[in-house]
């Protein structure tokens, strides 16, 4: 099993033990560093006491900044040289940064600018070194999870064209597509129907069968193998369906796949008025303390507008919030006053000719959303839930795309988990893939998964990924 759900949300396993092993590494650097310091001769610049509360935040801070920066991702998509370029930003800037800023509120977390330089450096070698060496054990064929699917019809065509896009950071490998007659799956990747399902599984080391048929009694020529995927499970073979593959794997519901019944039946899309009343003092907390350090900011940047538009600063718009009650959410103007003068919607698009200069910046930055907060403090809104939508594309989205509605059932957020993995939405197919990860979101939201979102949405922010 190359996955660990936790708290409904679905992690891979690897990434899991590679995140705990160099969580070790940070935390051990500080004993190594004064070993290290007298191996080369280096005079600390103060004298600093190396004890486990110390070690352990230090180990906390930089684990985050790894997080935040997507430097797991990153070498499995990118390679190893963007991998090594964002572990510098998240070492050597956040988590320095971090750290200055933990010692200036609290003395006691201290190190000292020579010290941390060094023990930075110490960790960043070992973790680099940990890495490489991790990302030849995941491509090892023995360690990969086989898997075959049943279908070769447009829905195992998706699944296809999903898997081999994002592969490298899948932990499983599909060794071909069963199914006869017609088919939308490529010939090189069909294979024949076996005649003994658990004997071919076992031969082939097959750890799971997804089924893509779009319809389970008979389709793409097979007739559903009903007693033997019986026989192939009570062997110890994992059989999964398509939905279930796709939320497990990419994290997203998909709605080619979806079905009423499977949201009645499924598990998750849970309410809970403990998380409720838990998750808004979390955001009354965050946003008074964001509302505290990102004020300067704001005034900046409201600064600025004026200076190159005038007024007005802020702008108002009604969005569409939980259960469709509709609010008004507040912004920093980032488009000329006349951006929608005939007094139509309009989808933002790329290089928006309607963007000033002083927008441009404030929204790669995402200083024109930080007054949203007041909307968190009034509760209208969350910091982590699909971002609101205006209602006259809600209406249009709601006739166009099957289940949009169901994206209301929790909260609007500041940020969210299509934000992270979808570019930014300006069309209906937009819409239609952002809902995917909104509606699992929707499904699995937990406090753990809020945490995770907030801190893997710094690197949105620091790379400007999403912005029109």
């Amino acid at each position: 099993m190359s996955y660990i759900r936790i708290r409904k949300h679905y992690l891979h396993l690897p990434y899991i033990l590679l995140g705990a092993f160099e969580f070790g590494i940070l935390f051990l650097s500080f004993y190594f560093l004064e070993n290290l310091q007298q191996a080369f001769n280096i005079s600390p610049a103060s004298h600093v006491e190396y004890s486990p509360a110390l070690a352990l935040i230090y180990a906390i801070i930089l684990s985050c900044g790894s997080l935040a920066m997507g430097v797991y991702l990153a070498l499995m998509r990118e390679g190893f040289l963007a991998m090594f370029f964002r572990t510098l930003v998240a070492y050597c800037f956040l988590g320095a940064l971090a750290l200055t800023i933990l010692a200036e509120i609290w003395p006691y977390f201290y190190v000292g600018g020579n010290n941390l330089f060094w023990v930075v450096m110490l960790s960043t070698g070992f973790t680099l070194a940990s890495r490489h060496f991790f990302s030849k054990l995941v491509n090892s064929d023995q360690l990969t999870r086989k898997i075959v699917v049943i279908g070769t019809g447009a829905s195992a065509r998706q699944l296809q064209r999903d898997y081999e896009k994002d592969k490298a950071t899948l932990g499983v490998k599909v060794i071909g597509y069963i199914g006869s007659g017609q088919s939308d799956v490529a010939s090189q990747y069909c294979l024949e129907k076996p005649t003994d399902w658990l004997s071919f599984c076992r031969e082939n080391r097959i750890s799971e069968i997804v089924v893509a048929q779009e319809e389970r009694r008979k389709s793409d020529g097979v007739v559903f193998p009903l007693e033997e995927l019986i026989r192939c499970k009570l062997g110890g073979i994992d059989v999964i369906n398509a939905v279930g593959f796709y939320e497990r794997e990419f994290n997203q519901v998909k709605l080619s796949l979806l079905s009423p019944s499977w949201i009645i039946f499924a598990d998750g899309f849970t309410v809970s008025k403990t998380r409720d009343f838990a998750k808004r003092l979390f955001d009354i907390f965050i946003s008074v303390a964001l509302g505290i350090v990102l004020l300067p900011f704001v005034l900046f940047a409201a600064f600025l507008v004026f200076i190159e538009t005038g007024r007005p600063i802020l702008y108002s718009q009604v969005r569409v919030g939980q259960h469709g009650k509709l609010f008004k959410i507040y912004k920093i103007r980032s488009m000329r006053q006349d951006a929608e003068k005939g007094g139509k919607a309009v989808w933002a698009s790329a290089n928006d000719s309607r963007i000033t200069k002083v927008g441009a910046f404030i929204r790669n930055t995402r200083l024109d959303e930080i007054p949203q907060i007041y909307n968190v403090l009034k509760g209208e809104m969350s910091f982590v839930g699909p971002r609101p939508e205006r209602p006259e594309f809600v209406a249009e989205l709601n006739e166009s795309i099957p289940f949009y509605s169901h994206r209301h059932a929790v909260k609007p957020g500041l940020m969210g988990w299509a934000q992270l993995n979808y570019p930014y939405g300006a069309s209906v197919e937009d819409a239609r893939g952002k809902l995917e990860y909104d509606l699992y979101y929707s499904k699995n939201h937990s406090f753990m998964m809020d945490f995770l979102i907030m801190i893997q949405t710094i690197e949105v922010v620091l790379l400007g990924k999403g912005v029109h």
